[in-house]
């Protein structure tokens, strides 16, 4: 089955070292830049529902803006408390011509092996 991607933003949007916060219909994401390679994490902190992308990135984590709990961008592990219930959900992210791209069904919850651009 051919996995359906969705553009989300441009990458000359997301420079190295920054998130950005992405309202979709389906999802609210939190894209991350680090050294330019694109990481997509469900936007909602779980700790009080701050929106992720609005934090600073430090290093390979996310500050949640709310109350400061940090986030592993590339697994989504909460820093503070890292069990899988406080794990952010992340998504499958590509680039493409230019453009950022997701894969918004299912969210990963596991290790997964991404895939290469096509």
């Amino acid at each position: 089955m051919k996995k359906h991607f969705v553009t989300v933003a441009q990458m000359g949007d997301l420079m190295p070292g920054t998130c950005r916060s992405i309202e979709l219909d389906e999802v609210s994401l939190a894209l991350c830049n680090i050294d330019g390679k694109i990481y997509a994490l469900d936007n909602v902190c779980p700790h009080a529902g701050g929106p992720l992308g609005e934090g600073t990135v430090e290093g390979t984590h996310v500050a949640c803006p709310w109350h400061g709990w940090k986030f592993d961008i590339p697994t989504g592990t909460c820093m503070k408390n890292p069990v899988d219930s406080w794990k952010v959900p992340r998504y499958e992210v590509r680039e493409k011509n230019g453009e950022i791209q997701v894969l918004l069904q299912p969210p990963i919850r596991e290790d997964f092996q991404e895939t290469s651009s096509e």
